[in-house]
């Protein structure tokens, strides 16, 4: 429990063994040249300091703190969570063994599971005066009590309206008897790379502290943020600072402070925080339905990469490349193919495929989305009707000689009947990789569906597609019933 409302904490592996930490002491020389005689009796001129300066363009936050700094909140949270219990009838726990060395058999002592409180703290923000919050999902998640404390020292008894975990945002209400200080989340403010940001909040429980810092990079993707794309700052944020938030030097919030990356627990240069955007749209859900209702089209997409990207024959690597598209999805309705790009999205360009799930995933059901994607060389627009996250249920020759394509460096063969009622399509099955498509990581058991956005069923048929190809060429493979395009360098 007590890890749930914490700040969540993803683990890094680095390439370097260790860290290095260098630490300078630098010094302002005050060497100024002795004077003559004779230009004793007229002292030197007195010069202004220079506006331009390092230290005069660093900004200035207290007057921001001043004015916002009260509408941010402490949030302390109580929920239960059981003990490890011991188990009778498990033959296979070890303390069973342990407790008949002392005489005490089965059935002769009585070890239950036990409800234990468990506290957590994090931070919010008001964003309305009559006392709505938004926070983390994680900061609430499971809270049997959730206590607010404003700045000036008054606590209340929050309600949770509601929390959306796939956007871990989440939305609470406290009832006070005058009109509360509030920051302006119904015009998100854009995010620039390199911009000052300061964060607020309560790390390891000390109330309304004010870190800086920079944006150091937008649109990031992390595990399990698929509809998120994170803001990513330097600004020293830990524990406790969940669901606090990131304002811009104007005072505007552009962001909801809600992940690390840490290696130690602690702070390491690496915060992370969910936009703006995407928070006034799921606060706005929360408090007129207490839940979110996120869109889809019902389509598995991956990124691309210059070699993914020159076997498409695209002029560069934005996008997102449909692998996969889901019988009778919204995505089927709209003529969405394997092997389709998407490059526009209602006629904004595609960066890469968090771009596409981070768009649609909060898109309202129902919306009319017009899409541009890449097919056969040459730009398609599709109409689609977005689906509903929430309400979707996903649906996932006789010559059995092994035949070689050297290459590529695989073995294949067509798939049997039985295989192809087993996987529900056609394709060929890798019997052994080498060269090229070993290096691209393919593996013997592979089922090979298409080269590009062509199906293929036969050997002869693999063989004309890649001889069509030019350097590199793009196998939709399906692994473990997932499929994935793979790029082969063969050139």
């Amino acid at each position: 429990m007590q890890a749930k409302h914490h700040m969540k904490q993803i683990t890094v592996a680095l390439a370097a063994a260790g860290f290095g930490l260098a630490v300078g002491a630098g010094y302002n020389r005050l060497d100024a040249p002795a004077l003559s005689v004779a230009n004793a009796a007229t002292p030197p001129a007195v010069t202004s300091p220079v506006a331009s300066t390092a230290a005069a363009r660093l900004p200035d936050f207290t007057g921001l703190v001043e004015r916002d700094g009260a509408a941010v909140v402490n949030i302390s949270v109580v929920g239960t969570t059981k003990t490890m219990g011991l188990d009778q009838d498990d033959e296979d726990n070890p303390l069973n063994e342990f407790l008949k060395r002392f005489g005490m058999p089965n059935g002769q002592f009585n070890i239950q599971p036990r409800v234990v409180p468990s506290r957590g703290v994090g931070s919010g923000f008001i964003v309305s005066p009559d006392g709505y919050i938004v926070t983390n999902a994680h900061v609430v998640d499971g809270a049997k009590t959730v206590t607010v404390k404003l700045t000036d020292r008054r606590e209340f008894t929050a309600k949770v309206i509601g929390e959306d975990k796939r956007t871990d945002i989440a939305l609470i209400k406290i009832d006070a008897k005058t009109p509360l200080p509030a920051l302006d989340l119904s015009h998100p403010a854009p995010v620039k790379q390199g911009e000052w940001v300061i964060a607020i909040g309560s790390p390891f429980g000390f109330e309304n502290s004010v870190t800086a810092g920079i944006v150091s990079g937008v649109h990031r993707a992390l595990p399990g943020g698929q509809m998120t794309p994170f803001i990513q700052t330097d600004v020293a944020v830990n524990p406790g600072n969940s669901g606090g938030p990131l304002l811009n030097a104007a005072g505007q919030v552009v962001g909801v402070n809600s992940q690390i990356y840490s290696r130690s627990g602690g702070f390491m240069g690496l915060s992370f925080a969910i936009p703006a955007s995407v928070a006034e749209n799921v606060a706005m859900q929360l408090k007129e339905h207490g839940h979110v209702n996120h869109g889809r089209l019902g389509i598995g997409i991956q990124g691309l990469d210059q070699t993914l990207a020159e076997s498409f024959n695209l002029p560069d690597s934005n996008g997102a490349l449909v692998g996969t598209v889901e019988d009778d999805s919204p995505a089927a309705k709209a003529g969405f193919k394997t092997g389709d790009i998407i490059r526009k999205i209602d006629g904004q360009q595609v960066v890469d495929s968090t771009d596409v799930t981070s768009r649609i995933g909060n898109m309202a059901p129902g919306t009319k989305a017009t899409v541009e994607v890449w097919r056969d060389g040459k730009p398609v627009t599709l109409t689609a009707t977005i689906g509903s996250y929430d309400n979707s249920q996903k649906v996932a020759s006789n010559d059995n000689a092994s035949t070689s394509h050297e290459k590529l460096g695989l073995a294949v063969r067509p798939l049997t009947s039985d295989e192809k009622q087993e996987v529900g399509h056609g394709g060929l099955v890798v019997e052994n990789a080498t060269g090229p498509a070993a290096l691209a990581g393919i593996q013997a058991g592979d089922v090979i569906v298409s080269v590009g956005s062509n199906k293929v069923t036969t050997v002869e048929g693999l063989k004309q597609q890649v001889d069509k190809a030019g350097k590199n060429v793009a196998l939709l493979i399906e692994r473990n019933g997932q499929k994935i395009f793979v790029p082969v360098r063969i050139g």
